[in-house]
């Protein structure tokens, strides 16, 4: 994940490279990475490519003859990608804000970002048209991200029902992140002139009975760090910040629990002349 300024990023902890090396899905990525377009012989960009998980996979993706370049803007994420997955032919990491231009790292057959606009909501069109410069014409900018995050889970407590949605909202508000990122990625794409533009919509963070240890981290890893950020929201919250912490491990752990996020992909193309 990207942002100017790395105290800005929502998720920013001391565990942000291993949560975010459990929660990729090696098989899930591959099927999102198809659907996308991507092939053997391609030149691909990962925006936001974090420790470089999803890039190494995309890279074999691309093999034989296909490159990819990782972009992030954190020095200690892309210092672990070269260390755990760079060093092979056709697979590159660079440290790169995407608040700035994108027009010195060459032209691109595919642009994936991933999980990347949410935590852009007042920048995320501006992005899009941006990473136009970097695409070969004809080469198509990949969108995915999640819709009503974090907002769909039965059965929650009353208590818990109500505090959700407001603690979403303060981040939205207060932290630049789109809970309702997924909704507006077509959009993006048709303001900003692309073509032959597709969607895809499938579930994310599809999770009912036992709950496999890499969910368990990862949600609640977030729910740590992002109360938090927040702490003030659980004054009214019977038993504070603790009472909460308590109720959200207890409803996670429950396998009769059943929660998913709606994951939206849209794809389009940089047109050919024009």
């Amino acid at each position: 994940m990207i942002l100017e300024n790395e105290t800005n990023y929502l998720m920013e902890n001391q565990d942000e490279i291993f949560r975010l090396e459990i929660k990729t899905d090696p098989e899930a990525l591959k099927r999102q990475a198809e659907w996308c377009g991507i092939k053997p012989g391609m030149r691909v960009l990962d925006v936001g490519c974090g420790p470089g998980k999803t890039t190494s996979i995309i890279h074999e993706m691309t093999q034989p003859g296909g490159t990819i370049m990782g972009i992030d803007y954190s020095e200690d994420r892309i210092r672990y990608a070269r260390k755990h997955y760079g060093g092979k032919p056709g697979i590159d990491f660079h440290i790169h804000d995407l608040m700035d231009p994108f027009d010195d790292l060459g032209q691109f057959d595919i642009v994936w970002v991933r999980f990347v606009l949410e935590y852009y909501r007042a920048e995320s069109s501006d992005i899009v048209r941006a990473l136009k410069d970097c695409l070969k014409p004809g080469g198509y900018l990949c969108l995915i991200d999640l819709d009503y995050n974090c907002l769909n889970h039965y059965e929650l407590t009353p208590e818990m029902s109500e505090l959700l949605p407001k603690l979403m909202a303060r981040l939205d508000e207060e932290y630049n992140f789109d809970t309702y990122s997924g909704r507006k990625l077509y959009s993006y794409l048709y303001d900003h002139g692309y073509e032959i533009i597709k969607l895809h919509l499938m579930p994310h963070h599809l999770i009912y009975g036992k709950l496999r240890d890499a969910d368990a981290f990862n949600w609640i890893k977030k729910a740590e760090v992002i109360a938090t950020k927040l702490d003030d929201l659980f004054d009214n919250y019977p038993g504070g910040y603790e009472a909460f912490f308590a109720d959200f491990k207890k409803f996670f752990y429950d396998p009769r629990r059943f929660t998913y996020t709606p994951l939206i992909l849209c794809k389009g193309m940089k047109p050919i002349s024009g």
